[in-house]
């Protein structure tokens, strides 16, 4: 058995993609428009796994739009998702200059939290130990919730 992906809905594509992809960091693999379902899939993945075989790669991101509108629940059930990154503090400062908020600061040079543009709360993760700890990231405070 093999972990291959989690499913979000989405809103709004390019919103999504330009968070997804631009800001975050993750790379389009495919997409398909379904018309008889009315929806389009579309799949993520880290940049390493781009040129990787499906059963070489890690756990995707499967980005679904329905074509008619639907409102959807904003709850914490679902969790998060979780990125392990080189150096935290670059990928945060990345993110604010990007104009995301860091709901929570990687004040111990290890994990932080963002949101996607539909509320998905994502863990960023240090990979390897913690760096050190320094400002401004130390004295930061969290920004709602995650």
């Amino acid at each position: 058995m093999k972990f291959l992906h989690t499913m979000i809905r989405v809103t709004d594509i390019e919103n999504s993609l330009d968070f997804w992809c631009n800001k975050l960091g993750l790379v389009e693999i495919r997409r398909k428009d379904v018309p008889e379902g009315k929806f389009t899939l579309i799949f993520l993945a880290a940049p390493e796994d781009k040129n990787r075989a499906i059963e070489e790669r890690s756990p995707e991101i499967e980005l679904t739009y329905n074509w008619d509108p639907e409102a959807y629940d904003k709850g914490r059930n679902f969790g998060h998702l979780a990125f392990s990154v080189e150096n935290i503090y670059n990928t945060c400062q990345k993110l604010i200059d990007n104009n995301i908020t860091i709901n929570r600061p990687p004040r111990d040079g290890r994990m932080a939290f963002v949101k996607s543009p539909d509320d998905i709360s994502i863990e960023i993760l240090q990979q390897g130990e913690a760096l050190e700890i320094k400002e401004p990231w130390s004295s930061m405070k969290n920004i709602g919730n995650w």
